[in-house]
């Protein structure tokens, strides 16, 4: 029988670390916008993009590091990264022009997506293949709790102090992160002499993208564009509605719920099986979509980031788990990235297009439009996967 202890200490400062770089990530992505457009007087496309230049860095780093991660070694790959990310994050300080601040965003974007696929993938290959549901739970809570943590808190500096602040916050967080990390055992991929020589080779499609993984990953473009619908235009239909108040508190309470509903849908994944968990959370997310569209009132929004945690929030930790659980144990950075580039692609492409949609829908009608989509997923998933899974055994 395979070890299936998963709350090692290994487990716990990869949470924590996961947590700061999370946090990082969230609180820039909130601000940069609004510090643009103070410091340099940016127009709001120009604005947007200084935040959003970021996840295409993210993007580009995460289309290599799914190999290379493996080629030269996780923990060096991470150590890199982290440090790259301690550079750039100090570079935020002296930025004197738009340009420079784009180029910062870009650098600091590809540091993120190598050192959140290192260390995602070193999280998901040591969990027991038994308990891989429940530990993707887990370990995607931490990310979880950056979603409701750094949003806020970038909201109340931005009132109250210079933009520094945030600045020197998320250098502290880098510097935590490395300190962490330095404490960790870095598991290293199996891997044979004439394997890694091989995986430096030449450059084919196969070594971005772990065909396995796709179609599972694919969905999570279109689930990703439904969830981004949400982050990015939340604030704006709060005004137009007038429910400010209840969306300043969304994520806080999507977050909550997070915490209580992840561990229990990791451990039925494992348990029970993929369908039993995946079919639920589609229709809780297109229910969410629809109570968005149709909120009038504090309750209906809020009952909708419930439904989001139930939904999008258990559909991005166990569809990562199923991805890397189809593909070949030597993959798992190679899966993970895959996962990660859908669904950041999703989550980039979806307020570009969302946004061509409500010119001609207004907002209401593009969360219903968006909701529809979702609720199609359950045929998608159930073509790609669901009609092939079935309940998981105990190694032995």
């Amino acid at each position: 029988m395979q070890q299936t202890k998963l709350w090692t200490k290994d487990f716990v400062l990869f949470l924590c670390a996961n947590f700061f770089i999370a946090l990082t990530f969230y609180l820039l992505m909130t601000t940069l916008a609004v510090y643009a457009i103070d410091e340099f007087d940016a127009s709001q496309s120009e604005a947007g993009l200084a935040a959003s230049i970021y996840v295409i860095g993210a993007l580009v780093a995460r289309l290599f590091a799914g190999k290379y991660v493996e080629v030269f070694g996780r923990k060096k790959t991470l150590y890199f990264s982290l440090f790259l990310a301690f550079i750039t994050v100090v570079a935020y300080f002296p930025i004197n022009s738009l340009l420079v601040l784009f180029i910062v965003r870009f650098i600091h974007g590809i540091s993120f997506g190598i050192s959140s696929t290192a260390i995602a993938t070193t999280v998901m290959d040591s969990v027991p293949s038994n308990r891989r549901g429940e530990g993707t739970s887990y370990f995607s809570l931490s990310s979880a709790a950056a979603t409701a943590v750094g949003p806020f808190l970038g909201l109340y500096i931005t009132q109250h102090f210079d933009f520094n602040v945030i600045f020197m916050i998320c250098t502290a967080l880098t510097i935590f992160s490395i300190v962490v990390i330095l404490f960790t055992k870095v598991r290293e991929a199996d891997l044979t002499t004439e394997e890694r020589q091989a995986m430096r080779g030449g450059l084919k499609l196969g070594d971005f993208i772990e065909k396995a993984a796709l179609p599972i990953s694919l969905m999570m473009v279109i689930i990703g564009m439904g969830y981004s619908g949400i982050v990015s235009f939340i604030n704006t239909y709060a005004i137009e509605i007038n429910l400010t108040k209840a969306a300043s508190i969304f994520f806080i309470v999507y977050a909550v719920v997070l915490f209580i509903s992840r561990p229990i849908t990791g451990k039925m994944l494992d348990s029970k099986g993929d369908n039993i968990v995946i079919y639920p959370a589609i229709i809780c997310f297109s229910f969410s979509l629809i109570l968005m569209g149709i909120a009038k009132n504090s309750f209906t929004l809020l009952a909708a980031a419930i439904f989001l945690a139930l939904g999008f929030g258990t559909l991005m930790s166990c569809m990562q788990a199923i991805a890397i659980k189809v593909s070949p144990r030597k993959s798992v950075g190679l899966a993970t990235s895959t996962y990660f580039i859908c669904m950041d692609g999703g989550m980039g492409l979806g307020p570009f297009l969302i946004g061509l949609i409500i010119p001609l829908t207004d907002f209401r009608g593009m969360y219903i439009l968006c909701a529809a989509v979702i609720l199609c997923m359950i045929v998608v998933y159930y073509l790609i996967h669901g009609r092939k899974s079935s309940k998981p055994q105990l190694d032995i």
